[in-house]
């Protein structure tokens, strides 16, 4: 298969400095990302609801997920300070079945968000009526200190950098409340939460310099903020998170899409089941890492199969505007366009072909008038009410992928994106 020639250029410096909002990731951070793939506050829990086993450091972390849980006795199980509660296993999820010989397999297109705070423009009670709308599940990519209060900044140790630093903004008190209703809320809809860590840091001291030890920090400090949010905020008023974190999450994102390697290796150790940092693949069907199913961001045709660009939106942001977050607004319809344009071609290219999933990863933001925003949702409206495509989560998709007979998804990955092929040969 030719190797994509997806634009690989070095982001220039900003013409004049972005305004920015809270929960945005900092225009440096996108850049970097950019041209790099275009480019120890352990809080111990009290209960035993989830499987969680301790290590020779003495930090309790999670063990892999039986195949069978124990059946659920309908009582809810507050955990620890309250900040989070077991309510039984998440319904609506879809139910994963091998192929039968010959049987096309669904088209899955997963929707990801990265950071999945609760900001002003409410984007992420707007993602939720929109999938309530057209049945979509997503993955919400949580960031660590959005629970965290300002003034208690100083409860994060980053590795490598000053405690109580970070590259982000820590939220405002009401930010922490509304984001907490949200994701409340999306885990009852049917979406998953996963993680996109804490401090988003990239580049030098960043997590593609982390060691596996300082993974696991940054991981334990991430279910810590989960589970001690009303000890750190004094919000006793919020009812619990109805999920179990340990049990939740399954799978991240990194910042910047930096240090897999080391990630996985850390991932083990809590059962994880997937990993979708890596920097851009062609659109075939996932593989394993390690025992890791590995979700990447994908190479998608841009700008009429010229070259490819990655399927998020800061990709967009940085080949229309040079990164610049408000730029032209006389090109805002053409950029939207193109950008709604390149999700289809890729959509088109394995729906009408291989069917490799779709993977499409984006912020909550409104960069060059919330272009990027409108362009998914018309993707969402397009793509997830046909009948043969289902639009999950990343974990939906693992618990397929896992499903399915291993020769047969041996014989899938060997398809080119656009292939159609005798379904009867691949499918046995």
């Amino acid at each position: 298969m030719k190797q994509p020639s997806g634009r690989r250029r070095k982001a220039r410096e900003p013409r004049r400095r972005p305004t920015t909002r809270l929960g945005f990731l900092t225009l440096a951070a996108f850049l970097v990302v950019s041209s790099l793939v275009a480019g120890y506050l352990v809080i111990s829990r009290t209960d035993s609801t989830a499987a969680t086993a301790t290590t020779k450091d003495g930090v309790r972390r999670p063990v892999s997920r039986a195949s069978e849980e124990p059946e659920w006795d309908g009582k809810t199980k507050v955990i620890g300070d309250g900040s989070t509660s077991y309510t039984g296993p998440q319904k609506n999820q879809l139910k994963p079945k091998p192929l039968k010989p010959g049987e096309k397999p669904p088209q899955f297109v997963v929707f990801s968000w990265d950071g999945a705070l609760q900001g002003d423009d409410n984007l992420f009670a707007h993602y939720r009526e929109m999938a309530k709308t057209y049945d979509a599940h997503m993955t919400f990519f949580l960031t660590g200190i959005y629970l965290v209060p300002k003034g208690k900044k100083e409860l994060y140790s980053p590795p490598q950098h000053p405690q109580g630093s970070a590259a982000i903004s820590f939220p405002t008190d009401e930010h922490i409340r509304t984001t907490l209703e949200q994701l409340g809320g999306a885990w009852k809809d049917g979406h998953e939460i996963g993680t996109h860590f804490n401090g988003h840091f990239c580049g030098e001291k960043g997590g593609g310099d982390w060691s596996v030890e300082e993974w696991k920090s940054e991981i334990d400090q991430f279910y810590g903020f989960v589970e001690k949010w009303k000890t750190h905020t004094g919000y006793t008023d919020l009812d619990p998170l109805p999920f179990d974190i340990r049990k939740e999450v399954t799978g991240g994102r990194a910042p910047c899409l930096e240090g897999q390697a080391n990630l996985l290796k850390a991932a083990k150790d809590y059962g994880w089941r997937y990993d979708a940092s890596s920097a851009g693949d062609f659109q075939i069907w996932p593989k394993k890492k390690d025992g890791i199913w590995d979700f990447p961001l994908q190479m998608l045709p841009y700008e009429g199969g010229k070259y490819q660009g990655l399927s998020m939106d800061f990709n967009f942001l940085y080949n229309q505007s040079d990164g610049e977050t408000d730029g032209d607004p006389a090109m805002y319809p053409q950029w939207q366009q193109q950008t709604v344009n390149t999700y289809m071609n890729g959509f088109n290219r394995v729906y009408y072909g291989s069917r490799a999933p779709l993977f499409i990863g984006n912020h909550f933001e409104q960069w060059n008038g919330g272009i990027y925003m409108k362009a998914v949702d018309e993707v969402i409206k397009s793509v997830c009410p046909r009948k043969d495509v289902q639009c999950v989560s990343f974990r939906e998709l693992a618990d397929w992928m896992d499903a399915q007979k291993p020769a047969t998804l041996e014989r899938l990955r060997i398809l080119d994106p656009a292939q159609s092929p005798d379904w009867s040969t691949v499918v046995k």
